[in-house]
């Protein structure tokens, strides 16, 4: 008897037809002998509804009160998947993260995992029960409920199933699994039937909406088989049909001969901020972005041009939603204390970036992606790379042209041959 991990998303959760639905295909899998742990998101914007209500009431929410409003719709989630199940004969449990327990840091609304207690749901395993989990949640060394930020769940199922040691960890979602990239932009891409963990990794970070990057790394670094694939599928198709579906995200080893490129990867949600006329010495990047990562603000992308006379300007980027908690730290805690000159941003930029394992023993990848940006009149601002990707700022009026003439440019279009 095998033990998988199931995780759906907010899309099927989001009433209770599809909860039924989900109860179903859950049932068939413990039906077929598998041993079964299932991992839901709250209901479909109701994370949203909840942030909402806290902002109209506090502008700038209490991280610790946020935390513990936002982590009752998987709670939500959770109690009426398990009441779904026993409708149809399955007997099943829920639990919140803090009765599993799932231990966290204590950084609120982006809170770590640092260890899972498996015995409660080992014992409820063994005793045939199917084990429901809330995503998104668990508990710090204070017993704060903490939330793990968005795409969460994806991170919580993917723990889970490293504790656990299951044989795999299948991600349902609203899609049918990993494209070359967005097919709403490109209707010609293609579903990939496998990819490797690296490169899965690069395409979340880098904006790909399927998996969120921490749920990747957290695969990547226990080696937990994992497989994205529909939950909009009917619920009683066969379980050996369904587990061969979907992407399969697999090891670098295990694949043979890899495409150059395996997808294009964007963020629409990204914001470019300069400190102009920096002093050029030692600790400068450290005096900048210090303050900023003590004010809890992700940066991505960092440029530090060349200097002339002792000077020079130093560039980041960041997401949009936090740009002005960027500028106004930079204002009240850089500026005077670097002696900087002006502090200048840009809201409205996305990223474009190139994503392949084969870029390893390929040349020619970038010459290529500006060759094709420039025939299409598109600028680029700040380059990135990695042994796996090629990352470009450009203005985001220009995001979808340039991911269309891309994906045409390195033949992404084009089905390999057998």
């Amino acid at each position: 008897m095998s033990l998988i991990v199931h995780k759906y998303g907010g899309t099927s959760m989001g009433s209770t037809e599809r909860i039924m639905n989900v109860a179903r295909r859950v049932a068939k899998w413990h039906a077929a002998g598998h041993q079964m742990v299932v991992v839901p998101s709250a209901m479909a914007g109701e994370t949203n509804r909840l942030i909402a209500l806290a902002k109209e009431i506090q502008p700038q929410p209490d991280p610790r009160e946020l935390d513990m409003i936002a982590a009752t719709g998987e709670q939500v989630s959770v109690g009426l998947l398990a009441m779904a199940l026993k409708t149809i004969g399955v007997d099943a449990v829920s639990y919140a993260g803090w009765q599993v327990a799932v231990r966290t840091d204590e950084a609120y609304t982006k809170a770590r995992i640092v260890s899972i207690d498996d015995a409660k749901v080992r014992a409820d395993l063994a005793a045939g029960r199917v084990v429901i989990v809330t995503g998104f949640q668990g508990v710090d060394p204070a017993g704060n409920i903490t939330t793990l930020g968005r795409g969460g769940s994806d991170t919580s199922a993917v723990a889970v199933a490293a504790a656990l040691s299951a044989v795999e960890c299948l991600i349902y979602t609203d899609v049918d699994g990993v494209y070359t990239t967005d097919p709403r932009i490109v209707p010609e891409a293609r579903r990939l039937s496998k990819i490797t963990f690296e490169e899965m990794l690069e395409m979340a970070s880098l904006g790909s909406k399927v998996l969120q990057s921490r749920s990747v790394e957290f695969a990547g670094k226990y080696k937990v088989k994992t497989r994205v694939l529909s939950s909009l599928t009917p619920p009683d198709i066969p379980v050996a049909e369904e587990a061969a579906s979907g992407t399969l995200i697999t090891f670098e080893e295990e694949q043979m001969e890899q495409a150059v490129i395996s997808g294009i990867a964007f963020n629409r949600d990204e914001a470019k901020i300069t400190i102009n006329n920096v002093p050029d010495r030692p600790g400068i990047a450290y005096q900048i972005l210090g303050p900023v990562a003590e004010a809890n603000v992700d940066v991505d992308m960092i440029i530090q041009n060349a200097g002339s006379s002792g000077m020079t300007d130093f560039s980041f980027t960041t997401h949009r939603n936090e740009y002005d908690k960027a500028l106004a730290v930079l204002n009240a805690r850089v500026k005077d204390q670097v002696k900087a000159g002006t502090i200048t941003g840009d809201p409205k930029i996305a990223k474009v970036s190139v994503v392949g394992i084969g870029m390893k023993s390929h040349v020619g990848v970038a010459s290529l992606m500006f060759r094709t940006l420039s025939e299409e009149g598109i600028n680029i601002q700040m380059i990135s790379t990695s042994e796996i990707k090629i990352s470009v700022v450009i203005d985001d009026k220009y995001l979808e042209l340039a991911v269309r003439a891309l994906h045409k440019a390195f033949g992404l279009d084009v089905v390999a041959a057998a």
